[in-house]
């Protein structure tokens, strides 16, 4: 299965695929705030975007993994963020192939530690990420702080 490195060539349908990510996790469909976003990301470098094509070319999937430092560990860790696929593309090996590369591409980069989050109701990717030898952290508990971001328009 085809995949690679994401390109500005690529941030129209990309950018479709995101805003569908993004409305999977309840968020309303931003397409132009998704386009922006990537192409933020795309320009600037401060992500790891990989993604898969089918036969035609077309992208079926991504995963966008972000670079972060670990203290305790005196070592790089990258957070893998985000894993969408396309619903026309799903149960076929896609989100798989995509978590494998980015497994392969961390450890290319001298990387020792993923990480993730998702949904505690999403058992698909639960059973995906397992299935890979991901195991659930039962040492810490994360934690969340959301600011008004409207605020910091004013």
């Amino acid at each position: 299965m085809p995949i690679r490195q994401a390109t500005l060539n690529d941030l129209e349908p990309l950018s479709q695929l995101l805003d569908g990510y993004r409305q999977f996790y309840r968020q309303p469909s931003d397409l132009e705030g998704a386009r922006q976003f990537l192409q933020a990301r795309l320009e600037r470098g401060d992500s790891h975007i990989l993604v898969h094509t089918g036969s035609q070319g077309e992208l079926q999937g991504f995963v966008q993994l972000y670079p972060l430092l670990s203290t305790v560990r005196l070592a790089p860790l990258w957070l893998l963020n985000d894993l969408f696929v396309a619903p026309e593309a799903r149960r076929s090996g896609v989100g798989r192939a995509l978590m494998q590369a980015a497994r392969e591409l961390a450890r290319a980069h001298g990387v020792g530690h993923l990480k993730l989050a998702t949904g505690i109701d999403n058992r698909t990717a639960q059973a995906l990420y397992e299935s890979l030898g991901w195991q659930r952290d039962t040492t810490f508990y994360h934690y969340g702080l959301l600011f008004d971001t409207q605020a910091d328009q004013i």
